[in-house]
């Protein structure tokens, strides 16, 4: 159950009070001041303009709650899609390079960092395993000859990725990680068959 803020208390607070006090005193008005023309009307009026303007302010308070929440979580995955792409960008300009520098290595702990910070576990756990080839694939100073097992590496990072990003959206899609996992390694190997003759 989510918490009420300070301000949704005393809103809520403040509200429960009108109506209290607008039910004893339409009693107490309706007894005395019944002799009055139009007397009763306008503390009707009075008081449903008084609680109309609280559940107002009550409802717009949790409105603006929700889309900060909304914005925020935006936000977050923004980020997140960004620290993919600066991975991507990278293993993509140390596969063409003719050698790997320190540089590169350099640049490559930064992103695990910022990955760190962003990415769901199951993306940390596949990273973890692609390092693994990576760091294999590196010991020469260059990643050609290692293009296969780099590509299945990365392959089954990007599933992790996708589902990070994309799960809910999947799912409404009738796409399971099975099938997504499938289209991603058919894709990896289609590409890694393109050949220059």
């Amino acid at each position: 159950m989510r918490k009420l803020t300070s301000t949704q208390i005393i809103l809520f607070i403040l509200t429960l009070f009108t109506f209290i006090a607008g039910y004893a005193y339409l009693r107490y008005a309706y007894h005395v001041a019944d002799s009055f023309p139009f007397s009763q009307e306008i503390v009707l009026i009075v008081l449903g303009t008084v609680a109309t303007v609280l559940i107002t302010a009550l409802l717009l308070n949790q409105q603006t709650a929700v889309e900060i929440k909304k914005e925020q979580n935006l936000k977050f995955i923004e980020l997140k899609a960004l620290a993919y792409e600066q991975l991507l960008g990278l293993i993509e300009e140390m596969s063409v390079a003719e050698s790997i520098t320190n540089r590169d290595l350099t640049r490559l702990q930064f992103v695990t960092h910022r990955l760190a910070i962003f990415a769901s576990p199951p993306v940390l756990d596949e990273y973890s395993e692609f390092l693994d080839v990576v760091r294999v694939s590196a010991k020469d100073g260059t990643f050609f000859g290692d293009s296969e097992e780099l590509s299945q590496a990365l392959g089954k990072l990007t599933v992790q990725i996708r589902l990070d990003l994309l799960g809910e959206k999947d799912a409404l899609e009738q796409y399971t990680p099975k099938r997504i996992s499938r289209l991603i390694a058919e894709n990896a190997d289609d590409s890694a068959e393109i050949r220059i003759e």
